[in-house]
């Protein structure tokens, strides 16, 4: 296999759009169970905040170097206050449409000696008025920017997911999605979808092996007109199916410590590879080196340019 290199990635430009929330994190230790329920006490330390969700993706795509606009819908409360303050933190460019309606998603995580023991979530959907103005804004975007990045998280945030990724290939962009639910047909004509392993089996059922999962995974490709389809397969690692083919590349060997945000690290390092020159199957192979960084370390977290630099 060809030594991989590092691009230059200075010049390149990713617009995000999608679902963002606030992740908070409290530390503390747990020495009793509860007088009141069979639960652990947790004594708080101290607590973390940090973007997720598209917010994620594009601190990503920052942390590699990545000039990074953030499309969104926000609620006008302390959320999107921090959120815009960690994002202007991590160089992101954010466009927040606030709507005095929503409120904006947060993911409380508490965790004892470094373990995950509750996660509460605080969310509900944006107005379809504020998504139709979020449109507007989107078309304007797309000529200062190279690749786009459709995060869905499920949310409400890309109601108009459709109509965004026939604008933007119209304007000649590569289009990459982060796909949720099990109708993909809403994704049709994207450039890369990259469903995670049990995503994937939402859509096309179980595979016996991996000639059923090339047979599955070619066939979704061909039926949603996509240029190319992104597994990845957690311990399997990932594999990239296109007209010519599949190409795999296996896991990258190394503990485990939080899965949470790999796939936002995977997405942000494609987009970010490609709108620097590098062909897909290169780009799969750095965010495959990427994503084996970013879960080693604890929450959503990003991976440098310095880290990504080091395994090669």
């Amino acid at each position: 296999m060809t030594r991989l290199a590092v691009p230059d990635t200075s010049g390149a430009r990713i617009l995000v759009v999608g679902d963002v929330m606030l992740d908070r994190y409290w530390f503390g230790d747990v020495n009793r169970i509860s007088p009141e329920a069979p639960v652990p006490v947790v004594h708080v330390a101290r607590t973390e905040e940090r973007p997720g969700g598209a917010a994620n993706v594009a601190r990503n795509a920052a942390a590699l170097g990545a000039k990074v606009s953030l499309l969104t819908v926000v609620g006008q409360d302390e959320a999107a206050v921090a959120l815009g303050r960690l994002l202007e933190e991590s160089g992101v460019r954010s466009l927040m449409h606030g709507d005095a309606t929503l409120s904006t998603t947060i993911k409380l995580r508490v965790l004892g000696r470094q373990q995950q023991l509750l996660r509460i979530d605080f969310e509900n959907k944006p107005s379809r008025e504020v998504l139709d103005d979020k449109l507007a804004q989107f078309e304007a975007e797309l000529a200062n920017h190279d690749v786009v990045i459709l995060s869905d998280y499920g949310k409400g945030g890309l109601a108009h997911v459709q109509k965004m990724i026939a604008m933007a290939r119209a304007a000649g962009k590569q289009v990459l999605v982060d796909p949720k639910g099990d109708d993909y047909s809403i994704y049709r004509g994207a450039s890369l979808l990259t469903p995670n392993r049990s995503e994937l089996r939402q859509v096309v059922g179980k595979w016996n092996n991996d000639a059923d999962l090339t047979a599955k995974a070619q066939a979704l490709r061909e039926s949603l007109q996509l240029d190319a389809l992104l597994v990845t397969r957690s311990e399997e690692g990932m594999t990239l199916f296109q007209p010519q083919g599949s190409v795999h590349e296996g896991t990258r060997a190394q503990e485990v410590f939080d899965v949470s945000g790999a796939g936002d690290t995977v997405i942000a390092t494609l987009a970010v590879m490609l709108a620097s020159g590098c062909d897909l199957a290169s780009a799969m192979r750095l965010s495959n080196h990427a994503a084996g960084i970013v879960v080693a370390k604890l929450g959503t977290a990003t991976v440098t340019l310095d880290e990504l630099r080091a395994e090669f």
